[in-house]
């Protein structure tokens, strides 16, 4: 029972910090660091103000195979839109009617 206890614990405390973390705010970032989270990750979701985040990643290859990729443009604490990488958007497929 002590060992359920303990272990119980550890993952509360656990849990809690990696919550208390949070996402990066790219308007607590400049420009440069903002892009280089993007560029040495991969793939990062990013804040970009109160309740607003969203997916930057570095290349398409972080992207679905019916994604493409779009600039993303956001603000940081230095520029008021700086480039830190891409959107993945879903392709839309036209038929002829």
């Amino acid at each position: 029972m002590k060992q359920l206890v303990l272990t119980a614990a550890i993952v509360l405390a656990t849990s809690t910090t990696l919550m208390a973390q949070g996402r990066p705010d790219s308007l607590m970032m400049t420009c440069a660091q903002a892009a280089g989270l993007v560029r040495s990750s991969g793939a990062a979701v990013v804040g970009t103000g109160p309740r607003l985040y969203d997916r930057y990643v570095s290349t398409k290859a972080y992207c679905t195979p019916m994604q493409y990729i779009d600039p993303a443009w956001v603000a940081t604490r230095d520029v008021q839109a700086c480039n830190i990488g891409y959107l993945c958007k879903e392709q839309t497929l036209e038929f002829n009617r």
